[in-house]
């Protein structure tokens, strides 16, 4: 008898090992792997003719900015991948427990205080509304696109919280608020369906970096907890092998651009009023890359590495990869010429020493900090499609 294969989609993967947790049962894990299937198989690569009025009866669906038949589902309802609304936080000696120093998590800070977000948790969640030193934001995390951004959540005097649709456009999360029900892009922060069409929520800087790093240098930031109200397999990876640089990303119906392989991880970067990308290749050798031929100094600091959260079934034991980010290599108005020495950054005028979040540590310029200026790190596909006219950089 001829052995045959079915491969099981990243979103498959993740419904099914969600459901695994509650059943725990190997035979039932395949009866339920072969009904999701043909239910995704069919449902979720089809877009919908007609807004679904029933779901989202809040919503002012005749002001969009978007064809709603790019909009696919994903699988899950709205909702069927839960965010967090009322984040619990641990220190470092209750999270040691169970997050691995080399593990991804996203690191935001605002006004001195520092709040640790582990992608192991956003894998189940992808958004949560939470309050950082008096600010309200949304961390969010779309895995298919391995965009993680962070956003406020305040528009014209009012907090919104966010959750998911369960819908796709370009494979990246659509959220929704609940206050209006408009829709928006998580990869852009742009209102797209409802009452805020054409809002932009406002960015704020962030990092996936390793949990290690963090430890670090930061001697009180506090850690999402796994008690989130939410029984979810933490740790595991539900789209394994997702980020391998040959696959093809999920439901995204579009081709791809020709420039860069579509899962190739890029470093975004706004500058001299256009975006450039920043390819990973060339970043896995070169700790320091001084962008080249644009008016405004940048540099991208990417001297320590991160277990990708995309690769293996367990996210502790995935291959490492670069953690990067960029920033105005600039203070008072002097160029910051960084250099490594024996491992650790330094500033060529003074030797101060330099962490990977743009702060001096240690020398005459102790406190001292580069202004952050990227979006983050995402596939490759995902920034091109939402922003064609970005430039993909090689050096000069």
């Amino acid at each position: 008898m001829r052995e045959t294969k079915v491969k099981i989609e990243p979103s498959l993967q993740f419904v099914l090992s969600t459901v695994v947790v509650y059943n725990g049962a190997v035979g039932m894990r395949k009866i339920v792997g072969v009904l999701l299937w043909v239910y995704f198989s069919s449902a979720a690569a089809q877009s919908y003719p007609h807004f679904p009025k029933g779901e989202f009866p809040k919503t002012e669906s005749t002001i969009s900015s978007v064809d709603f038949s790019e909009i696919l589902s994903g699988g899950p309802p709205r909702d069927g991948i839960p965010p967090i609304d009322s984040p619990e936080f641990v220190a470092y000696e209750q999270a040691d427990e169970w997050l691995a120093d080399q593990e991804p998590v996203i690191l935001f800070e605002h006004n001195g205080a520092a709040k640790i977000y582990p992608l192991q948790i956003l894998m189940f969640h992808e958004i949560v509304n939470d309050t950082v030193a008096d600010l309200p934001v949304a961390v969010t995390f779309c895995p298919l696109c391995n965009a993680s951004i962070v956003y406020e959540r305040t528009v014209d005097d009012t907090v919104l919280d966010f959750g998911t649709t369960g819908r796709l456009r370009n494979s990246d999360l659509v959220m929704y608020d609940r206050q209006t029900e408009s829709w928006w892009q998580q990869f852009t922060g742009v209102g797209i369906i409802g009452q805020y069409t054409d809002i932009n929520l406002v960015e704020r800087p962030s990092q996936i970096v390793a949990y290690g790093v963090v430890k670090a240098e930061y001697d009180n930031a506090m850690v999402l907890s796994k008690d989130t109200g939410f029984r979810r397999p933490y740790g595991n990876n539900p789209y394994r092998g997702y980020d391998n640089i040959d696959s093809s990303p999920f439901l995204f119906r579009d081709a791809t651009d020709p420039r860069l392989p579509p899962m190739e991880r890029v470093l975004g970067i706004p500058v001299d009023g256009g975006n450039v990308v920043v390819p990973f290749q060339l970043l896995r050798d070169q700790a320091l890359l001084y962008l080249e031929g644009t008016k405004t100094p940048i540099v991208v600091i990417a001297n320590s590495q991160v277990k990708s959260a995309l690769d293996k079934e367990q996210i502790a034991e995935s291959r490492d990869i670069p953690s990067a980010a960029a920033f105005m290599a600039e203070l008072d108005g002097e160029i910051v010429e960084l250099e490594i020495v024996e491992g650790n950054i330094k500033d060529k005028q003074t030797g101060s020493v330099w962490n990977s979040f743009g702060q001096a540590t240690n020398g005459k310029l102790k406190g001292q900090r580069l202004k952050q200026v990227d979006r983050g790190v995402h596939f490759a596909f995902a920034w091109l499609a939402f922003d064609p006219d970005a430039v993909v950089y090689k050096p000069q």
